[in-house]
């Protein structure tokens, strides 16, 4: 009879010890897909904010492009209409896309060409933040 006491205890251990388990990994699941979405939020607005930068760059310039058709080289007006083809080609509703980092890259590239020919000296730096702006945004 004692043995069976002892038995019991040891299933007993054993049991809670599944339970924990189980529960921990589930909410490590619930805690990982919060902090993965968060993170996801924060890449896509980072993304987004750099093509947006771009965008309006190349509409700048067509615009300038338009108004007088010398005005630039026609070496930078090819690399200002590849850079509008690679922001329109972003996959942006397909973050997975193999393709992501290869056209951001090289629409990185093309930028430092237009503004080295334009002797333009222009970075995108990300969205410039004050001091006290910095401290109210979270992710």
């Amino acid at each position: 009879m004692s043995d069976d006491m002892f038995d019991s205890f040891i299933h007993l251990e054993e049991t809670h010890r599944k339970e924990g388990y189980d529960e921990g990994y589930k909410d490590g699941l619930i805690a990982g897909k919060d902090e993965a979405k968060q993170v996801g939020l924060k890449v896509g607005f980072e993304v987004g904010e750099e093509l947006g930068f771009y965008r309006g760059c190349v509409d700048v310039w067509s615009s300038a492009v338009r108004v007088d058709p010398n005005c630039f080289s026609s070496r930078v007006k090819i690399a200002i209409k590849q850079m509008n083809e690679l922001i329109e080609k972003y996959p942006v509703l397909d973050p997975e896309n193999l393709q992501v980092q290869e056209i951001m890259d090289s629409l990185r590239l093309k930028f430092k060409m237009v503004c080295s020919s334009l002797h333009v000296k222009l970075d995108y730096d990300g969205y410039p933040k004050s001091s006290s702006d910095a401290k109210d945004i979270e992710f």
